[in-house]
């Protein structure tokens, strides 16, 4: 399936009305199974689904690296995609102990889980990192915009990104669902053997809870975002040891957590 679609539309501007078109975002199904048994149902962009499916599988906690997958299979049906993922052994029989199904709208990170339990899950230490400059930092927040392809067709999406020091924009991924993107990026980091504790993440969302605990996942020593976190993600950000900064647009940014990785001369 392609990412956009071009669709005819009608404007109202200036008193009046116009004939007009643009691209739209693709929003598909996407069903994820293990060993053949159905484990979530997500509405996202339906490509980079490689880095999708290994990026949802760490993020989960279903894996916990890349070699406990045997096989990945993306299939299009006629109502969505599946992707067909089996696995070795020991997350296999992991699995058959859990419980978890996901099926909400797009983006949704805590749909239908059972229990309260399962909303807070255990937390990863992030390693302690590099330190960065305040002009490394906005740097590394202006440069997302300028790669955003599918959201320069569409002004629709969400993107999460990976900025390092000596490449600038690494790896990037987009998708409708914030979560998605940022399940994309860690399944990228995955796929290339790339570590993240020398880098920045950078979202275009807001900084939820589950997108801080996913960036911890990643070892994501500091994750930056143009919005605002929320209260717990901001209390998770500290017990990580994350440097939690929002907020962050043209004319600065606010840190939340852990400011030392932040240099200031």
């Amino acid at each position: 399936m392609e990412s956009h679609l071009r669709v005819e539309s009608t404007v109202w501007r200036n008193g009046g009305l116009a004939p007009s078109s643009r691209a739209v975002p693709e929003e598909s199904a996407i069903a994820i199974t293990y060993n053949g048994s159905s484990y979530a149902v997500m509405m996202a962009t339906p490509d980079d689904l490689e880095d999708f499916a290994i990026g949802f599988s760490l993020t989960e906690g279903i894996i916990t690296s890349l070699d406990e997958i045997h096989s990945l299979a993306i299939i299009e049906q006629e109502i969505g995609i599946e992707l067909q993922i089996w696995l070795a052994d020991a997350p296999a029989e992991k699995l058959q102990h859990r419980r978890r199904y996901l099926a909400g709208p797009t983006g949704c990170g805590l749909c239908g889980i059972e229990q309260l339990s399962e909303a807070i899950r255990p937390l990863h230490s992030v390693p302690l990192g590099l330190n960065f400059s305040p002009e490394e930092i906005m740097m590394a927040v202006q440069s997302i915009s300028g790669q955003q392809t599918l959201n320069r067709q569409t002004h629709a999406v969400h993107a999460a990104a990976l900025w390092e020091r000596h490449q600038g924009l690494a790896v990037l991924r987009e998708d409708v669902g914030r979560h998605n993107a940022l399940d994309k990026l860690v399944g990228a980091l995955a796929r290339q053997k790339r570590e993240a504790d020398t880098g920045i993440g950078v979202l275009t969302s807001r900084i939820s809870v589950e997108m801080v605990q996913k960036a911890a996942i990643a070892r994501l020593p500091i994750l930056a975002a143009v919005s605002a976190p929320s209260a717990l993600a901001i209390r998770t950000a500290a017990d990580a040891g994350m440097t939690l900064i929002g907020i962050a647009r043209g004319d600065g940014f606010e840190i939340f957590t852990h400011p030392a990785r932040i240099s200031w001369t």
